[in-house]
């Protein structure tokens, strides 16, 4: 749930930076939102894994 709850901070630190790109059209924002969307896709890649990790040692207990 660790990695759930980071994930989740991660998606929210975003929307400044979504609302400066978008509504404001700074540049800059838009390079902060594809170095923080990158960094949600390794995140995102860590929760898949440990999922499956989880999955896993359930299965060789039962």
């Amino acid at each position: 749930m660790e990695n759930y709850k980071k994930l989740v901070d991660a998606i929210q630190s975003l929307e400044v930076d979504f609302q400066k790109f978008y509504e404001k059209g700074q540049s800059a924002a838009g390079t902060r939102l594809r170095k923080g969307l990158s960094d949600l896709k390794k995140l995102s890649q860590d929760v898949r894994n440990d999922i499956q990790k989880v999955k896993v040692e359930r299965k060789t207990k039962a």
